[in-house]
């Protein structure tokens, strides 16, 4: 089993820190017209995180995004902070918040959602809307 890696940041203006853990240094991409729509372009995103904790809890705002799922973001200067399963704890934290830059780009979701106007030269694991929602109702 590989060790576990903590990796830290924060958001632009240095209001709210965070700290994950992660067995792996792998990031996924997802290509759904709600992640690209809040960040103007696919969220790059280290997942899965097996813990994370939060300095400038004061500071973070959420948005309900769906039944499902909540995003978060700092009331001082807006950085996107982190993208939620409710029901799972399921945490996707946007790797620009991060410090690390030793990523493997392994996986790209709702590829079926991805405009055709960029492509990644990447070779990743690549599901569609209906495979990732499968996935997760297969966890639960």
């Amino acid at each position: 089993m590989a060790s576990e890696m903590q990796h830290q940041g924060k958001c632009l203006c240095g209001a709210v820190g965070v700290t994950i853990t992660m067995q792996d240094n792998h990031i996924s991409v997802c290509h759904c017209s709600m992640c690209r729509r809040w960040g103007g372009g696919p969220l790059f995103a280290a997942e899965p995180v097996r813990g994370v904790s939060f300095t400038g809890e004061e500071y973070i705002a959420t948005f309900s995004s769906s039944e499902w799922a909540e995003r978060g973001f700092c009331k001082q200067c807006g950085t996107h902070l982190f993208y939620r399963l409710k029901q799972e704890e399921h945490y996707a934290i946007p790797v620009g918040l991060l410090k690390s830059s030793d990523w493997a780009f392994t996986e790209q979701i709702f590829i079926d959602q991805k405009p055709e106007f960029y492509t990644f030269a990447n070779n990743t694991h690549m599901l569609t809307e209906e495979e990732v929602f499968a996935q997760h109702s297969n966890n639960s």
